[in-house]
Order: structure tokens, then C-alpha cells, then sequence
């Protein structure tokens, strides 16, 4: 898809066509362009994915009338988290505080999801929940992950036909850094991805770059 471009003096001269006569077929523009029906194509072909302009068989081209950031909106609004969710890293509960800093520097995360010995999500461990534990006097080898974690039902969850845009949301609201993409079940929830502030970062630089 592509999104808010910055348009050749051809592509604004076919915008202002289409604004005056639309609709109209790309016959009629090339022709008023003194151009080829081919010569013509590519710009059109650009013109309708970024959304200025709609096409209809038979018809013809009419413009949309969308600005910039209604287009972006749109985009934004077609963005769903199963595109963009990356794989989890997850401990079970009886996990010792020691093991579960150990798990989160070698796996490069800043959360930690928690899980029961049926798989089932039971909380949620961030940098800050370690790095307190770490303050204290306690034996981190022998505290168990439970007694620090965010518990339910005080975990911020996601599925994943959300949108990726409500996810963000979210996140800021709640001021985290990640959230588990979770399938329900009839016990309970499983984890079934993440989706973090980089993955977010990463789907806007792709729809910037039309990837």
C-alpha cells in the first residue's frame, strides 16, 4: 500500500483532471496529456493505491476528495496485530527471580509472560518487577516469580484480529512496553504472541516504506 507521497507535476496534473471531470477513463486523461494510455498506467496505478483517486469498470476515475491524513488514518485502521506480533518468551510461574533476569537478558526482552503448568497466562513480568526484586535483600535463586509479578486480572491483553492502532493506545494508557496476544480457552488464556513498542515502530516504518 502507499500512503502519503510526494506526487510528480504529471500525478498532480491527472489529480486536477480527474477533480474538474471525474469521473472519467483513462482514455480521456491520456488523451488531454497528449500521452498514451500506457505511458499514462503507472502513474494511475499509484494515484488509486494511495488512495487520491477510485476506479470504478466502465466508469472511470473520480477523485476521492481524501486528504493526507485521512488517508493515513485509513491505512492505520487496516493494520491488525496477527500481521505484526512477534513470538513470546515465556516462563512458568515456580520460575526463580534469578532465572527469569537470566531468561530476559538472553532472550533481549523487557517483558516476561507467566504461565501455570497448564500454559495458561497467570502474569507478567517487566524490567521495573526485576529490577526491584534486585534492590531488595531477598535470595533471587530461591524467590519464585510469583510473589513479584502483575497477576490477573490486572494484565493488559490483546487478541489477535485487534487493531494494531488500539494496541498502541493501550500501551500508552497503561504506560508498558509490551502486551501478550492471547487465544482464550475454556480454562483460561494462552499466549500466543507479544506485541511490544518496537513492533509497533516497525509496522509504521513499513507502511511509510509501502512494504
Amino acid at each position: 500500500m502507499v500512503l502519503t507521497i510526494e506526487l510528480n507535476k504529471r500525478q498532480e496534473q491527472i489529480l486536477e483532471i480527474v477533480k474538474e471531470n471525474g469521473p472519467i477513463t483513462g482514455e480521456n486523461i491520456a488523451d488531454q496529456l497528449n500521452l498514451t494510455r500506457a505511458t499514462l498506467r503507472p502513474d494511475l496505478a499509484i494515484l488509486t493505491m494511495a488512495g487520491y483517486l477510485d476506479a470504478r469498470p466502465r466508469v472511470g476515475y473520480f477523485y476521492t476528495g481524501k486528504t493526507g491524513v485521512q488517508l493515513l488514518t485509513e491505512n492505520l485502521n487496516k493494520l491488525y496485530v496477527k500481521d505484526y506480533q512477534s513470538i513470546p518468551v515465556v516462563i512458568n510461574e515456580n520460575v526463580s527471580v534469578y532465572d527469569a533476569i537470566v531468561t530476559m537478558f538472553l532472550e533481549d526482552v523487557g517483558t516476561l509472560f507467566v504461565v501455570d503448568q497448564e500454559s495458561l497466562l497467570v502474569g507478567v513480568l517487566s524490567r521495573k518487577d526485576l529490577l526491584r526484586a534486585s534492590i531488595g535483600k531477598q535470595e533471587l535463586s530461591s524467590l519464585p516469580v510469583n510473589i513479584i509479578m502483575t497477576r490477573m486480572p490486572n494484565i493488559t491483553m490483546c487478541i489477535r484480529d485487534d487493531l494494531l492502532i488500539d494496541v498502541a493506545k493501550k500501551l500508552i494508557e497503561k504506560q508498558i512496553d509490551a502486551m501478550p496476544v492471547v487465544k482464550e480457552t475454556d480454562n483460561g488464556f494462552e499466549v500466543v504472541g507479544r506485541v511490544t513498542k518496537t513492533n509497533i515502530a516497525k509496522a509504521l516504518v513499513a507502511l511509510a516504506e509501502d512494504r
